[in-house]
């Protein structure tokens, strides 16, 4: 199960954190939605505005999305169940395959030259695109500075071309990109690419750029399954036959290809040999790191990782290869399209927040003005010391079905009892005095601390002298110090508010006698 909580963007939705990123999610009813900055309309709203509320695009309403790309512009490519593409973004370089240099502000449908074709696939280099058809074919568009389109020259392409060449009468199965190169993968386990050269990825035994596709022969003999490219660094890694074990190619400035050493190569070389068989590995744009994932499940990752160099793969803790992504590659960016499956199950602590209050599992009462709170004696014996005393020292308690509180009003006993099941506490800062009172009578220190916390956050000049009065009494000395701070700052308002004028006299000397040593009265 893929945890979306660890990429930061994904806080959104549950706080307000702002992350440097955009995202696209689809729901079960096919509805996409977007929200992030939008650099360079890559939302697709129709504006140009950022937004933390996720948007819907309601032009691509009820497609089922089945491949989905983005370039570093950044432009974004989707292909539906129908068949259809769709773009928008970025279109400096005609990447969007619409004729034109135009910007996307919302999603465009792509179909010339693509008239009855079904595209099951897409992807997107820096400024280029792909798309793979239902029969096999490749058509090629946008940058083409060195040769990404596969046309044979390097002049831009504005709409989708087929790519011929050598690839003329074979069948495709998998398509690749990196920032200015491309790869092709056939239904016999050959790999052709082309475009960028610089660094001999393509093992064609050259530094020269590829004007179209060409078999890399360095690879001969090898059955690929799978190419993966970083898009920013000119290198791929590649997943063969069971029988054999993953190669890498290209550059290696930052460790990525896991050689154990950073230096290029112009040929492939095996990695992980000695290990069980790969069967996912992994790269993407905009990062030099890298993840693979073995057979038994046990996920490995190299390359750059925080700013840290790592030259042979690292067995890590994760249960996929996306997880290495959120949590180690800057920015934090997905190398796939995520699916996420709903799941009924419950966590330990979801499922102690679910039975708060829960009169069908309870087996105890407590009763607090009047009002009925059910809970569970091995709950609040296993989390509050307080209980575990009442319930194995034959107090009353212990004995009875409802118990009942006078000392404390049924909000603040609430939220106590809630506390217990979830680590939380929701009150204003007025009840939250109440709370504190009970936090210290129950030597609850943890308790005690967030009911600070929140009286601190909610202070204002109309309660900050009953809140210190409140601190005084309890004894909470920081929460004391930070309200006499509040009320000497802000000493002529408060002075004029009722709280202020019926407190008990003697905090009112004490308060004058402390506020006239910090020089609060001097003219």
């Amino acid at each position: 199960m893929v945890d979306v909580g660890k990429w930061p963007l994904f806080t959104l939705l549950g706080a307000q954190e702002v992350s440097p990123n955009e995202a696209i999610y689809i729901t079960q009813d096919d509805e996409v939605f977007v929200f992030g900055l939008n650099c360079s309309n890559c939302l697709g709203t129709g504006d140009s505005q950022s937004t933390m509320v996720p948007k819907k695009l309601d032009f691509l309403r009820g497609k089922k999305v089945v491949s989905l790309s983005y370039g570093s512009g950044p432009h974004v490519l989707l292909a539906a169940e129908g068949g259809e593409l769709f773009a928008w973004g970025h279109n400096g370089y005609s990447q969007l395959g619409n004729g034109t240099t135009n910007q996307g502000v919302s999603p465009i449908l792509v179909s010339t030259n693509l008239q009855n074709k079904k595209i099951t696939q897409v992807a997107c280099g820096s400024h280029h695109s792909l798309a793979l058809t239902h029969d096999g074919e490749v058509f090629a568009w946008g940058y083409n500075n060195c040769g990404q389109v596969g046309s044979g020259a390097t002049a831009n392409q504005p709409t989708p071309r087929r790519v011929t060449n050598c690839l003329q009468g074979k069948v495709v199965m998998g398509i690749a990109c990196g920032q200015t190169s491309s790869m092709a993968v056939l239904d016999n386990g050959e790999v052709f690419g082309w475009g960028y050269n610089g660094n001999g990825q393509l093992g064609v035994g050259n530094n020269g750029n590829q004007l179209t596709p060409c078999r890399l022969a360095a690879l001969q003999g090898l059955c690929v399954l799978q190419v993966r490219l970083d898009s920013s660094v000119h290198y791929y890694h590649l997943t063969c036959l069971p029988d054999r074990p993953a190669v890498c190619l290209g550059a290696n400035t930052y460790g990525q290809l896991g050689t154990g050493n950073k230096s290029n190569q112009l040929s492939p070389v095996h990695i992980m040999a000695e290990k069980e068989r790969i069967v996912e590995i992994a790269a993407c744009h905009s990062t030099h790191t890298s993840a693979c994932k073995t057979q038994s499940g046990q996920v490995y990752m190299w390359g750059q990782c925080r700013g840290q160099s790592i030259v042979l793969p690292h067995l890590t803790h994760f249960s996929c290869t996306d997880d290495v992504f959120a949590c180690f590659a800057t920015p934090s960016v997905m190398w796939r399209l995520l699916s996420m499956e709903h799941d009924d199950f419950l966590t330990v602590a979801q499922s102690l927040r679910k039975e708060f209050d829960s009169p069908e599992t309870a087996d105890l009462k407590f009763s607090v003005d009047g009002k009925y709170i059910h809970v569970h004696k091995a709950v609040l014996k296993i989390r509050c010391e307080h209980f575990r005393s009442m319930f194995q020292s034959h107090w009353t308690e212990d004995m009875k079905e409802v118990i009942e509180i006078d000392q404390f009003s049924y909000p603040v006993y609430r939220s106590f009892l809630e506390f217990l099941y979830t680590d939380n506490v929701d009150l204003p800062p007025e009840d939250a005095i109440g709370l504190l009172d009970l936090a210290t009578s129950y030597c609850e220190n943890r308790l005690k601390r967030l009911c600070q916390h929140i009286i601190k956050r909610g202070i204002t000049v109309e309660n900050a002298f009953s809140l210190l009065s409140a601190a005084v009494r309890y004894d909470a000395e920081d929460l004391e110090e930070f309200c006499f701070k509040f009320c000497v700052n802000h000493l002529t308002a408060v002075t004029q508010t009722a709280a202020f004028w019926q407190i008990d006299g003697n905090m009112l000397k004490e308060f004058i006698c402390r506020a006239s040593r910090c020089g609060s009265f001097k003219n």
